[in-house]
């Protein structure tokens, strides 16, 4: 074959090769973009071009950072007591108000207090919220404040254990045992405050039981009727 003709017709066929190997190589790139895939965060498979680009579920999705505020403050504690005082409170929380009862489902004002220190390891004598006002030191300025402090109200009928200066635990002849803020109510009825020391009290209560054997005094009947 005449060698003039042959050389254009190599040049052609080169040329041909050369424009079909890149538009396989273009094809193959885009059909290996095609084909890597990913997971998204709701589990849906999708292709990797997609990933850069969220969806519109996505952007307006709201975040929640943290979890919910309880109502209910936590107190500041410190030292043993307080931290066993404190579990042995929330561990009454919830239970029901019956008059004259010392737990453990069931309390009146002051067998609430009694209930809870003896859990936390202090013993003092079983009474009405009048005996406590009378047994125990004034607390100073400061303490009135303080979690553990009992705090009176209503003529010395009712009793509870301060949380800090913005509310008190109590057992609510309505309620039961709950956590109450110092709002209007509570403290145009406040009378006073008092702490428990630390060390034990002379002549403690046996057992944690129930009172039943006994009439109530006249004291105790006052101290059912006046609070809510």
């Amino acid at each position: 074959m005449n060698i003039r003709i042959l050389f254009p017709r190599l040049l052609i066929g080169c040329f041909a090769l050369c424009v079909t190997g890149s538009m396989a190589a273009q094809s193959s790139e885009a059909d290996s973009r095609q084909t890597r895939t990913a997971l998204d965060p709701n589990g849906a498979t999708r292709l990797e071009t997609e990933i850069a680009a969220p969806t519109l579920g996505e952007e307006r999705r709201p975040r929640i950072v943290g979890s919910v505020p309880s109502t209910r403050p936590e107190p500041m504690v410190a030292g043993r007591f307080d931290r066993l005082l404190l579990t042995a409170i929330e561990s009454h929380l919830g239970s029901s108000y019956h008059f004259n009862t010392t737990g453990p489902e069931t309390f009146d004002c002051s067998g609430l207090v009694w209930r809870t220190f003896q859990e936390a390891g202090i013993s003092f004598t079983r009474g009405p919220a009048r005996s406590y006002w009378a047994t125990f030191a004034p607390a100073t300025k400061a303490e009135e404040s303080k979690f553990g402090t009992l705090v009176f109200f209503s003529g010395l009928t009712h009793v509870g254990i301060v949380a800090d200066e913005k509310g008190f635990y109590h057992s609510s002849r309505h309620h039961g045992v709950v956590y109450s803020p110092f709002d209007e109510y509570w403290l145009s009825r406040i009378d006073g405050f008092r702490r428990v020391p630390l060390e034990s009290m002379p002549a403690p209560a046996a057992k944690a039981k129930p009172r039943v054997a006994k009439p109530a005094t006249k004291a105790l009947d006052v101290e059912a009727g006046n609070e809510p």
